[in-house]
């Protein structure tokens, strides 16, 4: 197997602006309308942040739409705590939406490995903190090869192929399986909660 590459390939960033260009005002619009009805269908702020794992293992904030009902929710999400708007938004994958501003600031890329949580960054092997190489994406590999259908393991193998094979022509191919994805739903059920990597510390036998 091919070393992964220290770094995004040259040109990277340029085309992460040339894709927030292309998509800004459809994502404007399609982001005004989903806001719009999260904030008249539940109670509680329209999005929500939470810390993540970026390139190189650095921390950021990332944003999504609010999908669940408002308060103390559990990290793998309950699907009694889905609102309908919610629900759509999963479907559709526009809960991600919000991150088009994390990739303007630099801190996502259009393609690229999900951003993660730091306990689960923590259970990966060194070979699987490869992933770590790049900055997360909106959409990537794993996500276009059966995403929740996906353990995480398998997930991170699709990952670490994308890191070892990055390129302008790859990340175009994604882009496109990905509009079929979001149109099929396909992988939007929630990740399995006895997952080795994804299940929260609290379900880890000590």
């Amino acid at each position: 197997m091919a070393a992964a590459p220290a770094r995004p390939y040259r040109g990277k960033r340029l085309f992460d602006l040339a894709v927030l260009v292309t998509v800004a005002i459809p994502a404007i619009l399609l982001g005004a309308v989903s806001a719009l009805a999260v904030r008249l269908t539940s109670r509680g702020p329209v999005l929500f942040l939470q810390e993540r794992v970026g390139r190189d293992g650095k921390p950021f904030v990332v944003w999504k739409f609010r999908t669940m009902l408002d308060g103390d929710n559990p990290i793998i999400p309950s699907a009694d705590r889905i609102t309908a708007v919610g629900r759509v938004l999963r479907r559709t994958s526009l809960d991600e939406l919000p991150q088009l501003v994390n990739v303007a600031r630099g801190e996502m890329s259009i393609v690229g490995p999900r951003p993660t949580l730091a306990y689960q960054v923590d259970r990966w092997t060194d070979r699987q903190r490869g992933r770590l190489a790049v900055r997360p994406g909106l959409t990537g590999l794993a996500q276009v090869s059966g995403r929740n259908d996906l353990s995480w393991p398998e997930r991170i193998e699709y990952d670490l192929d994308y890191v070892e094979t990055q390129s302008v022509s790859t990340d175009l191919a994604i882009l496109l399986r990905t509009a079929s994805a979001m149109l099929g739903g396909e992988g939007t059920g929630a990740t399995a909660a006895d997952d080795p990597i994804a299940a929260p510390p609290e379900q880890v036998p000590a």
